[in-house]
C-alpha cells in the first residue's frame, strides 16, 4: 500500500473527523453539569446559613427555585434540559426540608415515591435522559425502600413476605418498561435511563432469589425471581428490545441464580463430596456461561431496530 492509497483509506475511515454533533453535545453536558453543580450550591448555602434563615424562608426559596426553574425550562426551550434537572432536584431538596422540618414520622419510600411522582410531569415533559437517569434512581429507591419497610424493616426474606417481593419486582420491571423503546415515543427516554433502570432492577430481583436460596430449601422467592429474569430475558431477545448491555446484565444474574441452585444442591446435601462438587459447579459454570455469551452474540448479528448493541 503506497502513501496514497493509505491517505485515502484515512480519509474514508474518519479518524481525523470531528465526531458528529460535538459542539452540542460538549454544551448539553457542560450546561448538565452546571446544573448539578448550581443545585448542590444551593442545597450547602442553606446549610451553611441555617440559623439565619426562618423555616418560612427555607420553605419559600427552596419552593421558589422549583418555580423559577420550570418557568425558565417553560420559556427558554434551548436551556429546558439543565434547568428542568435543576427543578427535578430541587423537588427532592423541598421533600427533605420537610422531612427534616415536621418529623412527620412516613416512612422514606414515601417521600421518595412523591418525588418520583413529582418530577414524572417534568421528566415527561423534557424528554432527555438527563431527567430520566435520576428519575429511575429516585423510581428505584422508593420501591426498594417500600420492600424494605413492609418486609419488617428488615432484609430478611420470608415466604411471608413473597407478595410484597413480587410486587416490588412488577414495580421494577414496570420502571423499565416505562423507559424503554416500547414507550420512547411519549418519554423521549433514551439508551442510558433505560440501562440504568433495568441493571437496578436486574439487581434488585437477583437479589431476592438469592436470598431464596439461604435456607435447607429452595423457596418461592427463588423461583420468582428467575421466572421474571427468564421473561425478561425473553423481552430484550426480542429485536426491538434488543440491547447488549441489557441484555448481558440479565444473563449474568440469571447464570448465577442457575449456578447457586446447583452450588445448593451439591454442596447442601452432599457435603462429603465437597471437592468434586466444586469441580463439577466450575465446569458447569463456565460451560453455562458461554452459552450465554454465545447466544448473545448470535442474537446481536441479527440487527436490532435501534441503536442499543452499538
Amino acid at each position: 500500500m503506497n502513501d496514497e492509497q493509505h491517505r485515502r483509506l484515512r480519509e474514508l475511515s474518519g479518524l481525523d473527523d470531528e465526531p458528529a454533533n460535538l459542539a452540542s453535545r460538549f454544551r448539553t453536558g457542560l450546561a448538565i453539569i452546571a446544573a448539578v453543580l448550581i443545585g448542590l450550591g444551593i442545597i450547602f448555602w442553606i446549610a451553611a446559613n441555617w440559623d439565619s434563615l426562618g423555616r418560612t424562608g427555607r420553605f419559600i426559596l427552596l419552593q421558589g427555585v422549583v418555580a423559577v426553574m420550570c418557568i425558565g425550562a417553560y420559556a427558554r426551550p434551548r436551556a429546558r434540559v439543565p434547568l428542568g434537572l435543576l427543578a427535578l432536584l430541587a423537588i427532592g431538596a423541598v421533600f427533605a426540608y420537610f422531612g427534616q422540618t415536621y418529623q412527620t414520622g412516613a416512612d422514606p419510600w414515601q417521600l421518595f415515591a412523591l418525588w418520583a411522582v413529582l418530577g414524572l410531569p417534568l421528566c415527561l415533559s423534557v424528554r432527555h435522559d438527563a431527567l430520566w437517569t435520576p428519575w429511575a434512581l429516585i423510581a428505584m429507591s422508593a420501591i426498594s425502600l417500600w420492600l424494605h419497610a413492609n418486609t419488617g424493616h428488615s432484609w430478611r426474606f420470608r415466604p411471608s413476605d413473597l407478595n410484597y417481593q413480587a410486587a416490588a419486582c412488577l414495580g421494577a420491571l414496570t420502571v423499565a418498561a416505562l423507559l424503554s423503546p416500547l414507550c420512547a415515543l411519549w418519554t423521549g427516554a433514551g439508551l442510558l435511563s433505560m440501562r440504568v433502570s433495568v441493571a437496578l432492577a436486574v439487581i434488585s430481583v437477583a437479589l431476592i432469589g438469592i436470598a431464596g436460596l439461604t435456607n435447607s430449601q429452595v423457596t418461592a422467592q427463588y423461583w420468582l425471581a428467575l421466572m421474571v429474569l427468564a421473561i425478561t430475558a425473553a423481552a430484550f431477545s426480542s429485536q426491538r428490545l434488543f440491547d447488549m448491555f441489557s441484555l448481558c446484565g440479565i444473563g449474568l444474574a440469571l447464570n448465577v441464580l442457575l449456578i447457586g441452585l446447583l452450588a445448593h444442591f451439591l454442596l447442601v446435601d452432599h457435603a462429603r463430596w465437597s471437592i468434586l462438587a466444586l469441580l463439577v459447579l466450575g465446569l458447569v459454570a463456565a460451560g453455562l456461561l458461554a452459552a450465554t455469551v454465545s447466544i448473545i452474540l448470535r442474537l446481536s448479528k441479527r440487527g436490532p431496530l435501534h441503536g442499543g448493541a452499538q
